[in-house]
């Protein structure tokens, strides 16, 4: 029988057929378009002289593409169905593409031929895309070490594949960690204060586990609202500390899945990297591919905000000492306090509960309002199309078309469960690109989630942070999906620069405040009736409670990441754990607990894209605030100017600098005030 790994480009119309997909197909599909790749690759070279776009990047873009949607599916599946047997085939993978990427970053001949074309004529007859491509390949060479010894390639390629093994052992660790614990309740009075919807999902929980009574987990929707409105201060305490030592040398399954030794290994080894690549540091190595100049220019951006912020912040965190202590009866209030504390000022201060407006918000009434939204900024429709295949039952697939005419398509699993990761992401299926036959291969986004599902005779009812995080999520898929690139390693997200892919995301949560949105995509799960006034204004006047505290938290994972890929090796390392209680010291609103070990959890920079990178959500954000004040000062559904963001951010993806797209849609260089206005901290 096919693999059906391998038939994905031209069965089902290019869409994977999940229900044939499993763990058994995962290495032999790799492991034979790997070996084409490689065959497909030399026969190209051995046929290009002089080398031209045509002859050398066209054949190579359509070589790799069968191969990237068929990892595209297998990472995702590790993603949303982490079983053992998925997670085995898919650890198995990593090393053969790790050594095929590795191989063509160093393939001499591939280089000569690119710097070859560069240097000809034809580069000036080029596009804009096409000579970005160029340049990009060509400094991604470098980065790969072409210019390495033999000795210094075999070196690198040893780096790379362990640090491939190191991340996925990392994220597994995370996820093992936080299934392994639960705590059963057997009385509703333990969780009382819990809203009624999560104390439903409890029980639910428990009965899918055949227990009588209530099950909490470290899921973020069974995790949060404990922290947030549970009165059992002992719980409370419990949960923060499973959660915070999560695959670490302490906790509830203190060293069983301790991220540790694997964060070192992983600094050691992105630190010989740089070294070998004739960088200081993995930090300025992070930066040759970014929007900043430099780790300087990087680190005085962040210092700059947290100059504006960290007073404001001590500011908060002593009024809600305050307020615990006058009104809560907590004369001492510790981490696992915060949480619950914030939430019972916002409803002394604002009269609003985070849970108020979660009945005004059914997720499918959320989505439709969402489609609403980008129809009138981009002209474009969205309607639920039947699942060529599908990984799970609750997975939703869409079309997006424009004038009628079909431009991309997305599949879209919102709830959380049992093996799939937690957070939200989005990820790209198929990127959008013209085929060898001169057609254009539309563009597919897989946009997870992980919020709480219905319950019992409920819908499911997402807070307005939910909303946030699903359009968030949408607008990378925004970037992904209204492209018009046709060439593939700049098409959507590809090619561009990591401190401005956020751009798009956060720009989309915006219009999670604006009353003329909110009515679009909210409406009362038994009514129907749109979010009130009376609310919304609650909402609105609340919207910056506590966003000194939100701003310090982003800036201090910044600049630890920063510190830690700057320093390590260097006569200022002081350890990861010292590094962290450092960057505190200097910009935390309070003191944490010694036995908080939120480092060994946090995979965006040691199991993901971010590492010296972090402070790319800042960085993007100062973007989005001052993208959006067009919006602001035109009108947030302005037809024009949502064309002219479609045009010169969206469409254009990685084909030029982010500043020039930047400043062609503004008119201007971006400016930090807009993002200061809308965090409340400066007027």
């Amino acid at each position: 029988m096919t693999n059906p790994l391998l038939g994905i480009k031209s069965s089902d119309g290019g869409f994977p057929r999940f229900n044939e997909i499993g763990p058994k197909h995962f290495l032999p599909a790799i492991e034979r378009l790997v070996k084409e790749c490689r065959e497909l690759t030399m026969q190209t070279l051995k046929g290009t002289q002089p080398p031209s776009w045509e002859s050398l990047f066209a054949p190579i873009e359509e070589i790799n593409d069968r191969l990237e949607q068929a990892w595209a599916v297998v990472s995702h599946l590790n993603g949303v169905i982490n079983s053992p047997e998925v997670r085995d085939a898919h650890g198995k993978c990593l090393p053969i593409l790790t050594d095929y990427s590795t191989w063509v970053g160093q393939l001499k001949p591939l280089f000569n031929a690119c710097l070859e074309l560069k240097k000809s004529d034809q580069f000036s007859q080029l596009s804009t895309a096409q000579t970005k491509v160029v340049e990009n390949q060509l400094r991604d060479f470098k980065l790969a070490g072409v210019n390495l010894s033999d000795e210094g390639q075999k070196h690198y390629a040893k780096i790379k594949k362990r640090l491939a093994e190191l991340s996925t052992e990392f994220s597994n660790n995370i996820l093992d960690a936080s299934e392994s614990f639960s705590r059963h309740l057997e009385s509703a009075d333990q969780l009382a204060g819990l809203p009624p919807s999560s104390l439903s999902a409890a029980k639910i929980l428990a009965e899918s586990k055949g227990l009588d009574g209530y099950l909490i987990t470290l899921d973020i929707p069974s995790y949060l609202p404990v922290m947030q409105y549970c009165q059992n201060r002992e719980l409370r305490e419990e949960l923060y500390y499973a959660y915070v030592t999560r695959a670490s040398e302490l906790g509830p399954n203190a060293g069983q899945w301790d991220n540790s030794a694997i964060m070192e290994e992983i600094l050691k080894l992105r630190q010989e990297l740089a070294i070998l690549l004739g960088y200081k540091n993995y930090a300025e190595l992070s930066m040759a591919t970014k929007m900043a100049s430099s780790v300087s220019e990087a680190i005085s951006f962040i210092e700059s905000l947290a100059e504006a912020s960290v007073d404001i912040a001590k500011t908060e965190y002593g009024e809600l000492a305050m307020f615990a202590k006058n009104e809560l009866d907590i004369s001492s209030m510790k981490a696992w306090d915060v949480p619950f504390v914030s939430e019972a000022l916002r409803l002394d201060r604002y009269d609003l509960s985070q849970e108020a407006p979660r009945p005004y918000f059914p997720a499918d009434t959320v989505i439709a309002g969402m489609f609403q939204v980008v129809h009138r900024l981009y002209d474009i429709d969205i309607s639920l199309q039947k699942a060529p295949s599908q990984w799970h039952d609750e997975v939703r697939f869409y079309e997006i078309k424009s004038s009628n005419k079909t431009i991309a398509f997305f599949y879209l699993d919102l709830f959380a469960r049992e093996g799939k990761r937690s957070g939200a992401w989005m990820a790209d299926a198929r990127v959008r690109r013209e085929d060898s036959s001169g057609c254009t291969q539309l563009p597919v986004a897989f946009l997870t989630c992980n919020f709480t599902p219905p319950l019992e005779d409920k819908p499911a009812l997402l807070t307005h942070n939910e909303v946030a995080t699903l359009f968030h999520e949408f607008g990378h898929g925004l970037h992904h999906m209204l492209t018009s690139m046709d060439r593939s390693a700049v098409s959507g997200i590809n090619g561009v620069a990591w401190d401005a892919v956020e751009l798009p995301s956060q720009f989309m949560e915006n219009w999670c405040w604006e009353a003329e949105a909110l009515q679009l995509y909210s409406g009362h799960y038994q009514t129907s009736e749109p979010l009130p006034t009376e609310l919304l204004n609650k909402m609105l006047a609340a919207r910056n409670f506590l966003s000194g505290m939100q701003m310090v938290r982003q800036l201090e994972l910044a600049l630890f990441d920063l510190e830690l890929h700057e320093n390590y090796g260097s006569d200022n390392w002081l350890g990861i754990q010292q590094t962290l209680s450092s960057v505190r010291a200097k910009v935390s609103a309070h003191e944490v607990p010694d036995f908080n070990r939120f480092q060994h959890a946090f995979g965006h920079i040691f199991a993901g894209g971010y590492a010296a990178g972090y402070y790319s959500y800042k960085w993007a954000e100062v973007l989005s605030a001052d993208a959006f004040s067009l919006f602001e000062e035109n009108g947030i559904f302005d037809r024009e100017t949502g064309q002219r963001f479609l045009s010169e951010i969206l469409a254009k993806g990685g084909s030029e600098e982010p500043a020039v797209l930047f400043n062609r849609f503004r008119g201007r260089a971006p400016d930090t005030a807009a993002l200061l206005r809308h965090s409340g901290i400066a007027g």
